[in-house]
């Protein structure tokens, strides 16, 4: 600003203006480049997390034919006969009488 106060001829003036100008550029230019490297940044980013949820997509397709599969054969299981009934019922009860006594014994050994 003190540059203006100087300035005696047109000239002086249009030189004032043009580096006034060209530092006014510059520092678009680099705020451009900061733009440009973080909008590529996001789009890295963004390529990444598509393939990750691509990856989970195909995981969970997995798991769920090996689920679908495992209810059918629980279902047909539980629906033959007597003898698999009380099978599927002592199954049942040992499990649950496993997870208390693990839940116990890891209770025990946090304290």
């Amino acid at each position: 600003m003190a540059d203006w106060a100087r300035a005696q001829s047109p000239g002086a003036v249009e030189e004032i203006l043009d580096r006034e100008n060209k530092r006014m550029a510059d520092s678009l230019a680099s705020k451009v480049t900061r733009l440009k490297s973080l909008a590529l940044d996001i789009d890295r980013d963004v390529d990444d997390q598509n393939q990750y949820l691509d990856g989970m997509d195909t995981d969970f397709t997995s798991v769920t034919g090996l689920l679908t599969g495992s209810v059918k054969r629980f279902s047909t299981m539980a629906r033959s006969g007597r003898d698999n009934r009380k099978l599927l019922c002592g199954m049942a009860v040992g499990l649950i009488v496993v997870f208390f006594i693990l839940s116990y014994l890891l209770s025990r050994a946090r304290t």
